[in-house]
């Protein structure tokens, strides 16, 4: 996810600084080192609250900031935000933490005071925190987790434009067929596309319910991609949707731009979001969207123009928007794909965000 999202911001970072990462070792390390960073391998139970495993964390950072002895420290995630924060707070170091969404932790009473807790005493030093949308910092603001005047909201990570080129619409090109033209695409297919963890926050539930209603009514012409790995109480529902036709299953993929250009439409019925890169990205490339009425959702989305807002756990409206994008015509895909990247152009440019982050840091 580092790499993915913050490969930019490092780049522009070493240009006047040494980089230390702090990281767990999943794939990108050598990426990071031949760029100039050094990294440090760090183990992390992202979902765990283990006090023994938390505290061994908590020893952790404090070792490898005194080693280390940076000049300002940048948190990403609840778990280096609190205990990288406490370490530099007691060190009397710099730092920047970063809020990508709420996530489970402010989803139970209990859990949601004693994470509040946490964050608000790490959070009293802090020189300035990063949202990705106004939803989330507000709920700090009203939980008293952080001062006002630390609060910066940016457009979430941003998409690089280039990276993420607008394509035209699949069928848009090719209005004759792509059968004609020697492609093994049918023409008569819609392809909706789900990129992400398979899991109950995302949406799938209903997002499965709602292609199960449009297979009973389209049939085969309607199709659910899929990309990403699932939970394993999935395992079988996603065997049972290729079995009906329903969907097919591709795993996680390193490299997702084939997935988006191929689309028809990308839907995302999340239930919590920070800002979803997904949304982004298949914006820029001239996708629309479906996806929840909810922050870190609704940011990306122009509804009724790039795409469409749903409210979030309802199957049926689901299937009604995903039915009204089925029936679209191909200029209309067209227009709704140039209005994302519009959209993307004027609000989510990675160029502007980095830009944003970095003066902020280098200023506080």
């Amino acid at each position: 996810m580092l790499y993915q999202f913050r490969t930019e911001l490092i780049r522009t970072l070493l240009k006047d600084n040494e980089v230390i990462l702090s990281m767990p070792f999943v794939g990108h390390e050598e990426d990071f080192m031949e760029m100039g960073c050094k990294c440090i391998e760090t183990q992390l139970d992202r979902r765990g609250i283990n006090p023994v495993t938390d505290f061994k964390l908590l020893q952790f950072y404090y070792k490898i900031i005194s080693d280390e002895k940076p000049d300002k420290v940048i948190t990403y995630s609840i778990k280096p935000n609190v205990y990288a924060g406490f370490v530099c707070t007691i060190k009397r170091i710099p730092y920047y933490a970063n809020v990508q969404g709420l996530g489970t932790a402010f989803q139970k009473k209990g859990l949601a005071q004693f994470a509040g807790f946490l964050y608000r005493t790490a959070f009293r030093k802090v020189r300035a925190v990063f949202f990705e949308n106004q939803v989330n910092a507000q709920e700090f603001l009203n939980r008293r987790l952080v001062d006002q005047d630390k609060v910066v909201v940016l457009n979430g990570a941003g998409v690089n434009l280039e990276h993420y080129a607008y394509k035209h619409h699949p069928k848009w090109e090719n209005k004759a067929g792509d059968a004609q033209s020697g492609s093994s695409r049918n023409v008569r297919e819609f392809h909706f596309l789900y990129l992400g963890r398979i899991m109950k926050e995302k949406g799938v539930d209903e997002l499965f319910t709602a292609m199960r209603r449009l297979h009973a009514e389209y049939g085969e012409r309607v199709i659910l991609d899929i990309v990403g790995f699932f939970e394993e109480e999935y395992k079988d529902t996603i065997a049972g949707l290729e079995k009906d036709g329903i969907a097919v299953f591709y795993g996680f993929q390193k490299e997702t731009r084939p997935y988006f250009e191929a689309a028809d439409c990308v839907v995302l019925p999340s239930y919590h979001e920070g800002m979803s890169n997904v949304l982004l990205e298949a914006s820029a490339m001239g996708r629309p969207v479906i996806t929840s009425d909810i922050p870190g959702c609704r940011e990306a989305v122009e509804d009724g123009k790039s795409g469409y807002l749903c409210e979030v756990k309802n199957a049926d409206l689901l299937y009604e928007k995903m039915k009204l994008m089925a029936d679209k015509s191909v200029d209309e895909l067209e227009e709704m794909g140039r209005c994302a990247r519009k959209r993307m152009e004027e609000m989510f440019d990675k160029e502007k965000v980095v830009e944003q982050t970095v003066g902020i840091i280098s200023r506080r």
